[in-house]
């Protein structure tokens, strides 16, 4: 099977707001049963955000706030362990680095601690609950 050609680019929270929510809402809402109102947090327009296009279609979305905590890692199904999770994160732990910010760090949802792993991200403290999915923080560590 080839693996798809994406763009990781970064997006606007404006004007690709209805390409990021659709990624967004089918894996975190329709899959994951999240509450729209938790996914959707209100936080969006301050932050940095990244999509995934493969054929202009949008297939993966990641958001970095000021605050550091990268989240609204998510691709489509179809489109996952084909590298374009990896690329995504790249790209939001690069650009977090330009902006110094300090710690970079996530809350992984527990089943894909593993890919943070093997991306640099370490975990601390406790697992605990989100949206009833149990998470783990994990900090970049720089690796290279």
């Amino acid at each position: 099977m080839n693996e798809p050609n994406a763009l990781i680019r970064e997006a606007s929270w404006p004007q690709d707001r209805d390409l990021l929510c659709k990624v967004r809402l089918e894996v975190f809402v329709q899959e994951q049963e999240v509450p729209q109102e938790l996914e959707l947090d209100g936080l969006d327009a301050t932050a940095v955000h990244f999509i995934a296009l493969v054929d202009d279609k949008p297939v993966g979305t990641a958001r970095l706030l000021p605050s550091g905590q990268i989240g609204r890692m998510a691709v489509l199904i179809p489109y996952r362990n084909q590298g374009i999770g990896g690329e995504l994160l790249r790209a939001t732990v690069a650009r977090a680095l330009e902006l110094g910010y300090s710690p970079v760090y996530l809350h992984a949802q527990l089943s894909a601690a593993d890919f943070y792993l093997r991306h640099g991200f370490q975990p601390y403290g406790d697992t605990f609950e989100e949206a009833d999915i149990v998470h783990q923080a994990m900090r970049y560590q720089n690796l290279e």
